[in-house]
């Protein structure tokens, strides 16, 4: 990390409702660590988006899920955000190894994991690179690999995220100071309170209206102040990665699998999620009416799969039509 942090001070209101410390990796690295639900419950790693955090915890609405469904939900700070130490070259598989130390320190043999958005491919490296420990590994609204080559990777993304990829893709001495430019204006507009991601970024009406829910604000601001709390080293690196391969193939994923997209998001647009249903194997689908945040009406159907319970109703085998 940095001598002199570019932000200092991380979340100004912590979760309370969280266990949190941290974790060594056996190359000397820290990892922050958050669980929610209690703690002989059913593990579930929960892998965050791009930029984010180990934040998380049940939807505001159904505080008691995770105790209702008896699962103990497992996030941590990917390298270079949060409280984790940053892993300068990372790859999308790198992940595994870290998940596996923190697995290893709880004493979890055997775990389920999910990731949405930019953590779609790293629970699908879990999945593929540990598949001894997981029982089954759910993908949402995550990102295609930049180098398969059905369809054009930023076709259908909104502004702000074709300009990441082209930072990302030019390098880190271009992607770093508008990764900071970002980053300065999100923690601005929430300190007024705004928690929308900015002109560049335009979203789904379904996805603007789960963003305006009171209760969600102050998540949002957690996690995202938190993701900030030494800089943006963590989105850079994040956005480095899905722009080169990812260090792993699909088709070694043997765990149950489940790829969930929208049809309206912008983010990540229909085509990824397709893509991803026709290759990770055997992967049964979910076609979401909504946008990128949809999930959040979705949570237990999620939850109950991913615990060995039944798949939703509208899940498929194989990609929709």
């Amino acid at each position: 990390m940095r001598e002199e942090p570019w932000i200092t001070g991380g979340a100004t209101d912590p979760d309370p409702t969280a266990r949190q410390y941290t974790v060594g990796t056996p190359d000397g690295r820290i990892l922050g660590v958050a669980e929610y639900g209690p703690q002989d419950g059913a593990p579930i790693f929960s892998l965050h988006g791009t930029p984010g955090s180990r934040y998380g915890g049940p939807p505001p609405e159904l505080p008691t899920l995770y105790d209702d469904l008896f699962v103990r939900v497992i996030g941590y700070d990917r390298p270079g955000y949060g409280l984790s130490t940053r892993h300068p070259g990372r790859s999308v598989a790198d992940c595994a190894a870290d998940v596996a130390a923190i697995a290893d320190r709880l004493d979890i043999e055997r775990f389920a994991v999910t990731g949405g958005s930019g953590g779609g491919p790293h629970c699908l490296a879990v999945a593929a690179l540990l598949p001894e420990r997981v029982t089954r590994v759910a993908c949402v609204v995550g990102v295609a690999p930049m180098d398969q080559e059905e369809f054009e990777f930023v076709e259908g993304m909104t502004q702000g995220n074709v300009d990441e990829f082209t930072w990302s893709v030019a390098g880190e001495e271009v992607l770093r100071p508008q990764a900071e430019r970002l980053a300065a204006a999100d923690l601005e507009r929430m300190s007024k309170g705004d928690i929308g991601l900015g002109e560049a970024y335009q979203m789904s009406e379904g996805d603007l209206e789960i963003m305006s829910r009171p209760a969600y604000a102050p998540r949002i601001v957690r996690m995202m102040q938190e993701a900030y709390r030494t800089g943006v080293d963590g989105w850079v690196d994040d956005d480095l990665v899905f722009v080169k391969p990812w260090g792993f193939t699909l088709d070694t994923i043997t765990a149950p699998a489940m790829v969930w997209f929208g049809v309206d998001d912008t983010l990540v647009p229909r085509q990824h999620g397709e893509w991803l249903a026709r290759n990770v194997p055997g992967a049964q689908v979910v076609r979401m009416s909504g946008g990128h945040m949809e999930l959040a009406n979705r949570v237990p159907d999620l939850l109950t799969w991913l615990t060995g319970g039944a798949a939703p109703d509208d899940a498929v085998a194989g990609v929709p039509a």
